[in-house]
C-alpha cells in the first residue's frame, strides 16, 4: 500500500510539473504576442557567400538578455539547422520547424558567446550569435555549429555584410568586437 501511494504521488508530481511547464510556456507566448512576424525568405537568396553549415539552432532571445527566450513565432524551439549566407541575408533552415530569414538590412552584429537560453558552452566561441532587428526589436539568435573552424571562417565572410561600427554584448556582459575576423570574443 505504501509503495502504491508513493508511486501515485510521484506520478502526480510529474504531471503537475508538466502542466506548470505548459502553462508557463503559454503565458510567455501571450506576453510576447507583440513580437513581429518573421520576414519571409525570398524565393531566390542570390549568390551564396559561403557553403551551408550544419548545427543546432538553440534559441532567439531579447538582445543583451541572454536568458530571455522569445517563444513567439516558433523562435523558442531548438532544432537541427542548416545555415545559409547569401547577399540577401542569412537563412536558418530548421528541421521540423519554420525557417528563419534575416534580411541583410536587419542584420546588426555577428559574434560568438559562451551561451544563449537553452545552451551554455565551456568555450567562449561555442555559440554563434546573430544580432538583428525583428520588427523594431533587437534580438539575438544563437546556433551551435558542428565545425568551429568553419564557423570562424563563416563569421569572417558574414561580417562583411554588417556595418563597421556594430558591437553587441555577450551573455556574460562583455562586449564582442564585431569587426574581428577570427570569430573569437573579446
Amino acid at each position: 500500500m505504501d509503495r502504491t501511494l508513493l508511486t501515485f504521488g510521484l506520478i502526480l508530481v510529474i504531471l503537475l510539473s508538466a502542466y506548470g511547464l505548459f502553462v508557463g510556456w503559454r503565458h510567455r507566448m501571450q506576453r510576447q504576442s507583440g513580437v513581429a512576424e518573421l520576414p519571409a525568405a525570398p524565393d531566390d537568396l542570390g549568390e551564396e557567400l559561403f557553403q551551408p553549415l550544419t548545427g543546432l539552432y538553440v534559441s532567439t532571445t531579447v538582445s543583451g538578455s541572454w536568458q530571455d527566450r522569445i517563444v513567439a513565432s516558433g523562435l523558442g524551439r531548438r532544432a537541427a539547422a542548416t545555415l545559409h549566407l547569401a547577399r540577401s541575408g542569412i537563412l536558418i533552415e530548421r528541421i521540423g520547424e519554420g525557417e528563419i530569414f534575416i534580411p541583410v538590412d536587419d542584420l546588426e552584429a555577428i559574434g560568438t558567446a559562451p551561451g544563449i537560453a537553452g545552451k551554455v558552452m565551456a568555450m567562449p566561441d561555442g555559440i554563434l550569435v546573430l544580432t538583428w532587428n525583428l520588427g523594431g526589436s533587437r534580438v539575438d539568435s544563437g546556433l551551435r555549429l558542428d565545425d568551429l573552424q568553419e564557423q570562424a571562417a563563416w563569421i569572417a565572410v558574414a561580417k562583411q555584410l554588417v556595418p563597421a561600427t556594430s558591437s553587441s554584448p555577450n551573455p556574460d556582459g562583455t562586449s564582442t568586437d564585431q569587426n574581428k575576423t577570427d570569430g573569437a570574443s573579446a
